[in-house]
């Protein structure tokens, strides 16, 4: 019983991020009356687990350290590397391993969970590694070091359990040149979170990024080699797999031991057992995070475990606060794929409808869960895309309000829904926040940013996807109330991309870590990686794959080839305003040959040669260097094409050499960054056959000279260009394009195409004509002199990787077989070319075989 007069003490067992939450919501709320006794196990203070694959990235120990200020509360004690060994409950004292006692008048249980391994013979030999703890990655991470000077190779790792552990882990072993496989004994990869459909996309994105994948493989037994140390795994099919180091994600157990030798009530399936206010059989007892068993579950996410923490807190200060029930929301933090689940993802409601839009070319899968009218979102998956998770998530269980393409479809495709989220939706899953808490605190606590907002509310504190919602929120209500409106890129950077331009170009800075160094916080996202890589292409004029920065690329500039829906490559030559010698369409099309690949016209007048494996590209790179081809950048935000007609070189009405002024235009330009892709056209006249206004600079001739077209693009919303110049000439032209380009590329916001770019412009045509023309910002020598930077120093991206050694060891298909077929493609004829086979075809067995494909047969 609590002493009168004396302050209440409160001991926590356990240290980790569930336990350093429920500190901080108590010690917010009281003022001295209470000491609280932290019992952590690890010896270090409680750190970010969420984000422990970051380790690998670079992060340090004292990085991923939660804030330190709560334990510097009065009334705080943590004690790190002690183990409670002992609850009395009778004296209502927790003994621990040094010989300690520490009485309670209330006592919380936060001892979460350890890892699963699997119970097969050779579990326990030496390189083999659950993932949970900063310890176990810093063990796995010297053992792979180590094993790769003893095996003069990289090793190959896998990971055994593919769901959002395993998966990340994979992701960690590659980014320390592991050739990883995921072993998944379910049919699907996140079986817990996605359908199967949703899967086979996941998997498809998984296998791009070079992480194989075995679904349906249940491991019978581990093996070791000579050394001792693991060295294969045997499946339950009799299959056998080498392995050098294997990591066991399988899932997490409680650490209910110390409640079960107490004496309270534990679940048969573990977990100590909590009502709703989170207490135990014993009502001086609380348990909370994932060692808690609410309604015969736990869960091993940190969201639940958060608001249990805040129901204790609650409860130790009179309150009733009930904790609402498991939020199974979850995102992939995978660099390069992104992948979210929510709410009833797999339907379970009686009468549920489906909504599902799949595009496999662009590796996407979306589905909404609604309810039987259509009216009230019930969950929802998202594979390739889930930019539209922070907006549908605090939806679950209310009405959609529009119709679902708008969410489903890519960007453009439907008006993206423009009403407030009302004050009881959940926004931060992770905190509990509320769109009615986020606008409180922007009115009443004078938060006016998406910092400001987190430090007051913790929203976007923990796993960060809601970031986009709150900044939407945060700007919404401080232009209802006629305030400032911060303009910041993304959490880690306060400057919009403009700004962060300017700021970089000043400064001199030339990497990643020195930007965010200078300008941010934290380590970066995957908003503001690649804005910040755009603009140091655009300024430091080096390779995309050059030192650190080649880390901030997006998905095909890695491999500078577009990904397809089968996890081969497209190729895309350069071909300058169309124009191509009968030489060149010979050494195109001896390539596709000799390659098997397919080839097709692109709407840009150029040769789109497709399924190309990874570890071929530099051999169809070379083969079309050779022929005097380069990189054609289709997969970069970059210039793509400049499309011509046939102009007065041939056409009886052209009126200027539409082709000469687009091949000039197109090797002006060529590999120049910007915010979002560039498409350029040039017509002979005014006929118009190079629909050169659909384009973001179009380019049209006519008796007295080019008229200059701006801001317009095709696509689900395509948009007209506006004429903003006549009668130029050449010279007066290229003057004028230099100078629109290099303005929009540093003043547009990342991914603004030019005409929203133009929309937005304050002042609009009529001032972009004075900056270009009058040079009303006085900048004007300032653009000349970047574009002929840009031009000076450009390379052809494929060249300079040819004649690296150090970057050609990414087009590896396995890194200890480099030259071995990815044996997952498969592929049939259809009009005397080959293209992805279909499941019916793989199974039927009409396939082409990756790296047969020259053996053609119908």
């Amino acid at each position: 019983m609590h002493r009168t007069g004396e302050p209440r003490r409160v001991v926590v067992v356990g240290g980790g991020m569930v336990a350093h939450r429920f500190v901080e919501s108590l010690t917010s709320r009281v003022e001295g009356d209470t000491v609280i006794t932290v019992l952590g196990e690890e010896p270090r203070a409680p750190y970010d687990r969420v984000a422990l694959t970051s380790f690998f990235d670079g992060a340090t120990a004292e990085e991923l350290t939660l804030e330190q200020r709560v334990f510097e509360h009065e009334g705080v004690r943590l004690h790190t590397g002690v183990r409670a060994t002992r609850i009395h409950r009778r004296e209502r004292v927790v003994a621990t391993d040094d010989g300690a006692r520490h009485p309670y008048d209330a006592l919380v249980l936060a001892t979460g969970s350890y890892a699963a391994r699997l119970a097969v013979d050779g579990f326990e030999l030496p390189g083999c590694f659950v993932y949970r703890t900063l310890d176990d990655v810093a063990a796995l991470r010297a053992f792979v070091e180590d094993r790769a000077r003893r095996l003069g190779r990289p090793p190959k790792g896998m990971v055994i359990g593919g769901g959002l552990l395993g998966l990340e882990a994979a992701g960690a072993l590659q980014g320390l040149d592991v050739t990883p496989t995921v072993v998944q004994a379910a049919d699907r990869l996140m079986s817990a979170q996605l359908d199967l459909p949703a899967g086979d996309a996941l998997r498809r994105l998984i296998e791009s990024r070079g992480i194989r994948v075995l679904t349906s493989s249940i491991t019978t037994r581990l093996d070791p080699g000579p050394s001792g140390d693991v060295a294969g795994l045997e499946f339950s099919d009799g299959g056998y797999e080498h392995a050098d180091v294997v990591v066991f994600t399988v899932g997490v157990r409680p650490r209910d031991e110390l409640a079960r030798e107490a004496g309270l009530d534990v679940d048969p399936r573990g977990g100590v057992v909590i009502d709703a206010g989170c207490r135990t059989s014993d009502p001086a007892i609380f348990a909370i995070g994932e060692v808690a068993s609410f309604e015969g579950r736990c869960v091993g996410l940190v969201a639940p475990g958060y608001a249990m923490a805040e129901v204790v807190a609650t409860r130790l200060l009179g309150g009733d606060a009930t904790f609402p029930g498991y939020d199974l929301s979850t995102k992939l933090k995978l660099s390069g794929v992104d992948v979210a689940s929510f709410g009833d993802a797999f339907a379970t409601t009686p009468g549920a409808l489906d909504v599902v839009y799949a595009d496999p070319v662009a590796g996407v899968y979306k589905k909404l869960v609604l309810s039987d009218d259509a009216k009230t979102l019930l969950g929802g998956v998202l594979v390739g895309d889930a930019s539209a998770y922070a907006a549908l998530r605090p939806l679950v269980g209310g009405a959609l309000g529009t119709d679902p393409a708008a969410y489903l479809l890519p960007e453009g495709g439907a008006p993206a829904p423009a009403g407030e989220l009302p004050d009881d939706a959940t926004v931060c899953s992770c905190n509990s926040v509320s769109a009615g808490t986020i606008r409180h605190a922007v009115h009443e606590e004078g938060c006016t940013d998406v910092a400001g907002v987190k430090a007051c509310t913790r929203a976007g504190a923990a796993c960060g996807s809601c970031v986009p919602l709150v900044k939407r929120i945060v700007v919404g209500e401080l232009e209802k109330s006629g305030a400032t409106v911060s303009n910041a890129m993304c959490e880690h950077f306060a400057l919009s991309r403009a700004q962060l331009f300017d700021a970089v170009r000043v400064a001199g800075l030339s990497t990643f870590s020195a930007i965010v160094e200078r300008f941010g916080t934290g380590r970066g996202c995957d908003i503001c990686k690649p804005a910040i890589a755009s603009i140091l292409s655009t300024l430091v004029h080096e390779h995309v794959l050059d030192g650190e920065n080649a880390t901030l690329q997006d998905t095909n500039d890695h491999v500078m080839a577009n990904l397809q829906k089968d996890g081969s490559y497209s190729v895309v030559p350069r071909i300058p305003g169309g124009e191509i010698t009968p030489e060149g369409l010979v050494a195109i099309g001896e390539v596709a040959r000799d390659f098997g690949l397919y080839t097709k016209i692109t709407g840009g007048q150029r040769i789109d040669l497709f399924g190309a494996r990874l570890e071929q590209l530099p051999d169809i790179w070379r083969r079309l260097v050779d022929a005097g081809f380069e990189s054609g950048h289709a997969y970069g935000k970059a210039l793509r094409t400049v499309k011509s007609c046939v102009g007065s070189t041939w056409c009886r009405y052209g009126v200027q050499d539409s082709v000469g002024m687009a091949v000039t235009l197109e090797l002006r330009y060529r590999g120049l960054r910007a915010p979002h892709k560039l498409k350029l056209g040039v017509s002979g006249c005014a006929r118009e056959c190079a629909e050169a206004r659909g384009k973001d600079v179009g380019v049209i001739a006519t008796e007295a000279g080019w008229n200059l077209y701006v801001g317009g693009n095709g696509g689900f919303t395509p948009r007209h260009a506006a004429l903003l110049a006549e009668g130029l000439d050449d010279d007066a032209l290229l003057t004028a394009i230099d100078r629109f380009l290099m303005y929009y590329i540093r003043t547009a916001d990342r991914l603004q195409r030019t005409a929203p770019w133009l929309e937005e412009l304050e002042g609009g045509l009529d001032a972009l004509r004075a900056v270009i023309f009058d040079d009303s910002l006085g900048i004007c020598a300032d653009l000349d002199a970047a574009m002929a930077a840009h031009i000076e120093s450009y390379e052809d991206e494929w060249r300079a990787t040819l004649e690296d050694p150090e970057k050609l060891r990414r087009f590896a298909s396995f890194v200890n077989a480099p030259r071995t077929p990815d044996p997952s493609l498969a592929y049939t004829l259809e009009r005397g070319q080959p293209r992805p086979a279909t499941p019916d075809e793989r199974a039927d067995g009409r396939v082409l075989i990756a790296g047969t494909t020259l053996e053609v047969r119908a």
